[in-house]
């Protein structure tokens, strides 16, 4: 808790976005802030560095979009910063380059405020580096000038033409001027030009052609945010490629001897950011597999785990687990607490001798297989409602249902009630047993909030029901007009039931899952967007 007198405000470079070009002081900062106050190309993932109890608001200016009145950010960076608060005003690169810096600092000194600038790597002079340009050159470049074509008429371009170098922010959608202004101004149209979008990232895309081609070439194509270098060092790019200093691989034409596009490799997922809503902790496999793809992946926990509130029902079942014949589980989450409680009462596996254990998914029966057991019965379609059916038929003439005693572990606030009425329908003896409780969690995550407020988020992942209650509840308590944050997100749900809930509480489902696994919804996900 910060005090009255502790209060401070930190303007901070964000560098590029990625946690990858934060500078250590950066990352210091965030672990300790109160609240952060961020901009439009804030990458989310800095915002999963936070402590648990900051605030983050956005407070972004893109082009054609609402945005906040520079005056009230002045006036929201005194305020906080005066009330005792560790405040992070977190700029995208560095925060004395084309980062409004001025009307803050002047706001700050004229209320007494204490704050500090904190330098970040700024876009100008990374991007072309990790397209594999040099803004310098003993020949061809011996100076350059960084320049910002958010309004390219009030530029002196007699003046700039001149320069060898120019590195152009804020341009991607003042394109064909610039190229207009300078060859008026006296540049050849054979002068190359590169442009670099979204440079650092896993999606980065460059272009590079010649003054004369570049528009063409990039007529159709989404350019913001991109970095501009115009000069002959672009012309260096093709051999300083093969030091591997930017993402991804690189194609060529060679029908020149400058390259008319180069892209990053283009992976099934790639330029897709992608929210996934498992429990925290427990979406790392399935983020993996979605980041192999090209995807941004942003974790947005949607479910907190935890232990029952009273552990005696399953205590007394482990007590006479040699009256059961089977034991039913149908999550990770109820294997894992089942053997912790076997444990914390003085067992093992070796309890289980003589009971049979039917499991629901593949990633359930790994789970259980890490405990030292193989699952006797795994239902063929992963739904558990359906294990009921498929284990009848499974045992056939050999042995019915009636009569078995099954134990079932589940979470405590209840749930399968399908599975329970048909295996007890066929006359099997069920006892359900709190083994784990689930619950939403108090906030959404910053990052998932930062990417949802921007609407940078291409699809959201479902893997149960209580995912979409309590993403819906989670929105609900974020913005009360949440729906709008969805509009145009790909809703994608790992099986019928998700799907049901998906339709039930956001209104549509655009993606179900084939194969009702992870691997299955990723390959659907990609499929959709091919």
């Amino acid at each position: 808790m910060t005090n009255n007198q502790s209060g401070k405000v930190y303007l901070v470079g964000a560098g590029l976005g990625s946690p990858a070009y934060l500078t250590l002081r950066a990352q210091e900062l965030l672990a300790l802030a109160d609240l952060v106050i961020y901009d439009a190309l804030v990458d989310a993932e800095l915002l999963r560095l936070v402590p648990a109890h900051c605030q983050c608001w956005y407070v972004g200016k893109r082009g054609g979009q609402p945005s906040m009145a520079q005056s009230e950010i002045d006036r929201l960076l005194v305020e906080q910063g005066r009330s005792g608060q560790q405040v992070v005003r977190l700029k995208s690169g560095d925060p004395f380059i084309f980062g409004r810096c001025t009307s803050e600092i002047q706001a700050l000194q004229a209320a007494g405020c204490p704050f500090e600038v904190v330098p970040g790597i700024s876009s100008a002079l990374a991007a072309p580096l990790l397209a594999g340009i040099p803004l310098t050159d003993p020949m061809l470049s011996r100076c350059f000038a960084v320049l910002t074509a958010h309004d390219p008429t009030t530029l002196p371009w007699t003046a700039l033409a001149q320069i060898e170098t120019l590195v152009v922010l804020m341009g991607g959608q003042n394109l064909a001027e610039i190229v207009a202004q300078l060859i008026r101004s006296g540049r050849t149209p054979a002068t190359p030009i590169a442009i670099i979008r979204w440079a650092g990232r896993p999606d980065q895309q460059t272009w590079v052609g010649t003054l004369a081609t570049i528009v063409t070439q990039t007529a159709g194509c989404s350019l913001a945010p991109c970095v501009m270098v115009i000069g002959a060092v672009v012309s260096l790019q093709t051999a300083l490629t093969r030091l591997d200093c930017h993402p991804g691989t690189v194609e060529y034409e060679q029908s020149s001897n400058l390259p008319v596009i180069v892209t990053a490799a283009i992976a099934p997922l790639s330029e897709k950011t992608i929210l996934v809503t498992r429990s925290a902790g427990q979406s790392g496999q399935f983020m993996d597999l979605l980041s192999q793809a090209g995807a941004q992946v942003i974790e947005m926990p949607a479910l907190v785990i935890g232990p029952p509130s009273d552990w005696a029902a399953l205590d007394d079942a482990i007590a006479t687990l040699q009256q059961f014949d089977w034991l039913i589980l149908t999550s990770t989450n109820g294997v894992e607490y089942f053997f912790q409680r076997l444990a914390a009462l003085g067992k093992d596996a070796r309890a289980l001798a003589g009971v049979k254990i039917a499991v629901v998914g593949e990633k359930t029966a790994l789970s259980l297989k890490q405990h030292g057991l193989k699952a006797d019965f795994i239902p063929p379609n992963f739904i558990a409602d359906s294990l009921a059916t498929h284990l009848a038929a499974h045992l056939g003439m050999q042995q019915s249902l009636q009569g078995q005693h099954i134990l079932f572990p589940r979470v405590e606030s209840g749930g399968r009630e399908v599975l329970v009425a048909e295996l007890s329908a066929q006359g099997a003896t069920v006892v359900e047993v709190p083994a784990y409780e689930s619950g939403c969690p108090t906030t959404i995550s910053p990052a998932a909030q930062a990417a949802l407020q921007q609407g940078r988020v291409d699809v959201v992942t479902f893997a149960s029901s209580k995912t979409v209650r309590y993403f819906r509840q989670l929105l609900e308590q974020a913005e009360p007009n949440w729906q709008t944050w969805l509009e145009g997100v790909c809703v994608a749900s790992i099986g019928p039931q998700t799907s049901e809930s998906c339709r039930k509480l956001l209104g549509r489902v655009d993606v179900e899952a084939k194969v009702y696994t992870l691997e299955g919804l990723a390959q659907a996900i990609m499929e959709h967007l091919q």
